[in-house]
C-alpha cells in the first residue's frame, strides 16, 4: 500500500434523535511521527497505533486543560504501552518494547498474543480537581479497541464502541491510521444502538475505508446512514511531547545534591533521554554541579 497524505483530524458529532455521539478521527501522520521516533517492528507498531489513536479519541471528551493517560501492561512481550492525550488532540507514547514483530495469525496482526491475555488498563484522567481519576480493569482481549470500549462502558458506565487500525509498511512505518468512537447517551435507545452496531459490524475493514481516501466523516456516514447528526466540530490531530530540558532538571533534583554530584564525579556527559519521544538531554559535570549546589 502507498502512503496516504491526507491530513489528520477528528471530526465529532452527535445525533439527538438517538441519544448517540460519536467522533472518528485519521491518525496516520501522527502515528507515523511516533512510530518512527521509537523506531518500531510492525507488530509494535500496529499496537502502539492503535493505543495513540485511542488516546485521541478520549482525549477528544476532556475540556480545557484536562488530559487522560491510558497504561496497557499486559504478560506479552510488548510488556507495556503508555499513550497521553488532550483535548486539542495532541498525544505522545510509547511502547515497552518496540522490537517485537510475531507472525500474522489469519493474516491480522497478533496484537493480543504481543501485549497478553492477562494484565491491565490503567485510564488515569486530570480533571484539574485535588486528584486525578484513576480507573483501572482487566484487559478483556488484548485488542486495543475492544479493552478501551469495555473500560468505557464498565468503569464510566457509558456503552461503547470503538474501532482502530493502523496499517504498517514491512519495516514497520506507517501507511495509515485512525479510528471511531461511538458512546450512547441517557436515555439510551436500545433500538437505534442494535442497529449502529450491525452497521459497525457489517463494515469493510477500517485500514481499507482510510486507505481508500476516505474521511472520518465519511466513515460516520456509513455508520448513521439515513440518521441524522449535527456536527459539533473538527480539530486537527498532532504528535506533541511536553517534555524540556527544564523538565528533565526538575526530574534530576529529585534525585539530591549528594546523587547528582555522585553522577558528576563520573567525569562524562550524562544523558536523560525521554520515554515518550526519545529525544537526549545532554548534561555535563559542570551541568550537575551546577545542579547540586542551586538545590543545596
Amino acid at each position: 500500500m502507498q502512503e496516504i497524505t491526507m491530513k489528520d483530524q477528528l471530526i465529532r458529532v452527535i445525533s439527538g434523535e438517538i441519544n448517540v455521539r460519536a467522533m472518528a478521527c485519521l491518525t496516520t501522520e501522527t502515528v507515523r511521527a511516533v512510530c518512527a521516533r521509537h523506531r518500531t517492528r510492525p507488530t509494535a507498531s500496529v499496537a502502539l497505533g492503535r493505543a495513540l489513536t485511542g488516546g485521541v479519541l478520549l482525549g477528544a471528551l476532556l475540556k480545557g486543560r484536562q488530559r487522560v493517560a491510558l497504561k496497557f501492561e499486559g504478560n506479552g512481550p510488548l510488556g507495556k504501552i503508555v499513550v497521553e492525550a488532550d483535548p486539542m488532540c495532541l498525544v505522545h507514547g510509547y511502547v515497552g518494547n518496540p522490537n517485537v514483530d510475531l507472525p500474522l495469525k489469519g493474516g491480522r496482526f497478533d496484537i493480543p498474543r504481543a501485549l497478553g491475555h492477562a494484565g491491565l488498563l490503567t485510564v488515569t484522567k486530570d480533571l484539574l480537581l485535588k486528584n486525578p481519576y484513576q480507573g483501572v480493569v482487566n484487559l478483556v482481549s488484548g485488542e486495543i479497541a475492544e479493552d478501551i470500549a469495555y473500560y468505557l462502558t464498565d468503569s464510566e458506565q457509558t456503552p461503547s464502541a470503538m474501532g482502530l487500525t493502523t496499517i504498517p509498511d514491512d519495516s514497520g512505518g506507517i501507511v495509515v491510521a485512525g479510528g471511531f468512537l461511538i458512546q450512547s447517551l441517557p436515555p439510551a435507545n436500545e433500538g437505534a444502538l442494535d442497529l449502529l452496531s450491525r452497521r459497525i459490524a457489517d463494515l469493510p475493514p477500517l485500514g481499507k475505508v482510510f486507505h481508500a481516501g476516505e474521511t472520518p466523516r465519511d466513515l460516520l456516514d456509513r455508520i448513521f446512514g439515513d440518521i441524522p447528526y449535527e456536527i459539533l466540530g473538527h480539530q486537527g490531530v498532532a504528535f506533541h511531547c511536553p517534555c524540556s530540558r527544564d523538565r528533565v532538571e526538575q526530574a534530576l533534583v529529585t534525585l539530591g545534591p549528594a546523587e547528582i554530584r555522585s553522577l558528576a564525579e563520573r567525569a562524562e556527559d550524562t544523558t536523560v533521554t525521554c520515554e515518550f519521544c526519545r529525544e537526549p538531554y545532554t548534561f555535563t559535570p559542570d551541568d550537575l554541579r551546577r545542579l547540586a549546589d542551586e538545590r543545596h
